[in-house]
């Protein structure tokens, strides 16, 4: 199913002001690492908001996730003083790993194995 216009607006909303959130609270740097919001997802009811973090050179990513979940109340609260105006109803936030990352760079390496593979057979 397509996301409808409102879903988009609402997302784009959730996301730039928990970008700024995160950036106040200090959880843009985790564990040696940065933590970044890569997208937010809202349901067709607009009540849950599924946030995809994107964790690069974090040591402990489960770690990460938890300090983010131990924090989720305060986000909220900070949220909801940002947006409720806009919003007739808080949705309920869910934090989820955004793993595109580390599938672009496995693809990456795969690609030159098999890049350096052909190179081999060549000179052969």
């Amino acid at each position: 199913m397509q996301e409808g216009k409102r879903q988009k607006q609402v997302a784009a909303v959730l996301q730039e002001e928990l970008n700024e959130i995160f950036r106040r609270l200090g959880l843009t740097m985790i564990d040696g690492g940065m933590v970044s919001i890569s997208s937010v997802k809202v349901t067709p009811d607009l009540l849950e908001a599924r946030i995809y973090l994107s964790l690069f050179k974090v040591e402990n990513p489960n770690a990460a996730m938890k300090i983010i979940e131990d924090k989720a109340w305060e986000i909220k609260k900070h949220l909801a003083d940002k947006v409720k105006h806009q919003l007739r109803r808080i949705p309920v936030l869910q934090y989820y790993m955004d793993d595109t990352l580390d599938y672009v760079f496995k693809m990456e390496e795969l690609f030159k194995k098999i890049e350096d593979e052909r190179n081999e057979k060549d000179k052969e």
